[in-house]
């Protein structure tokens, strides 16, 4: 069986005439950590949107443990794409209480989950009260309701202070001994020099590098030269 749990295969996405992701192939180790890198507005989003079936591909392939993607994957996969799905009103465990109903998934599935991301505690507190890293950590922990092998996260630390930074490096770290596969997006390269395995690099919807982390490389100048020769060529 491949080590990979998910690869893709000269995958495009296009817009009208514009190609926002053009004949990426990305390889994701299973049980590790993998960021993808790229300045805002590289198509790390778009990316990542077709895995989570948000939106189809114009070409390529994506293979997922070992045979074609489909819709059905899904049930394997959890993502926090853009905004926590929230609802404002509700604390969070009936924010969970909501997806395990429509999910049909147990309730004991419900605290399993708040205890990853040390939501426990909260109670009857709305999720409009709720600090923005407790925000994204209930997003997670939503994406976390199905039990999936493969979580993609995108930007997950924007806006978040240090602290909540912090809070989320350790969670994110976590998941790989959980036997989960964790896709990161970020244009934050210190963040993901602490968290990733591997990283790929795309720039104008295109990757340019793809590798395991070398601690002795300094991965800013890494990406600046990546992005440059991309722009100069």
């Amino acid at each position: 069986m491949s080590k990979y749990i998910l690869e893709t295969k000269k995958l495009t996405k296009i817009f009208g005439k514009q190609k926002a992701v053009n004949n990426v192939s990305l390889k994701i180790e299973d049980h590790s950590v993998y960021g993808l890198l790229g300045p805002n507005g590289a198509g790390k989003s778009t990316t990542l949107k077709m895995f989570t079936g948000m939106l189809h591909k114009s070409s390529g392939d994506i293979t997922f443990k070992g045979h074609p993607w489909s819709r059905d994957d899904l049930s394997d996969i959890g993502a926090l794409i853009e905004t926590p799905p929230l609802y404002e009103n509700l604390s969070a465990r009936e924010n969970l209480k909501v997806r395990t109903l429509l999910l049909g998934l147990p309730d004991s599935r419900i605290d399993e989950v708040l205890e990853i991301v040390d939501l426990k505690n909260t109670g009857k507190k709305k999720s409009s009260q709720f600090s923005l890293g407790m925000k994204q950590r209930l997003g997670i922990a939503i994406a976390l309701l199905n039990n999936p092998q493969l979580l993609i996260l995108d930007e997950p630390t924007n806006g978040l202070d240090p602290l909540g930074i912090q809070e989320l490096r350790d969670l994110i770290r976590s998941f790989p001994e959980k036997g989960i596969t964790v896709i990161l997006s970020s244009h934050i390269l210190a963040e993901v020099e602490q968290i990733a395995d591997h990283i790929g690099i795309i720039t104008d919807g295109e990757l340019k590098y793809q590798n395991i982390i070398d601690p002795n490389e300094n991965l800013e100048d890494l990406f600046m030269t990546v992005v440059k020769n991309e722009k100069e060529g």
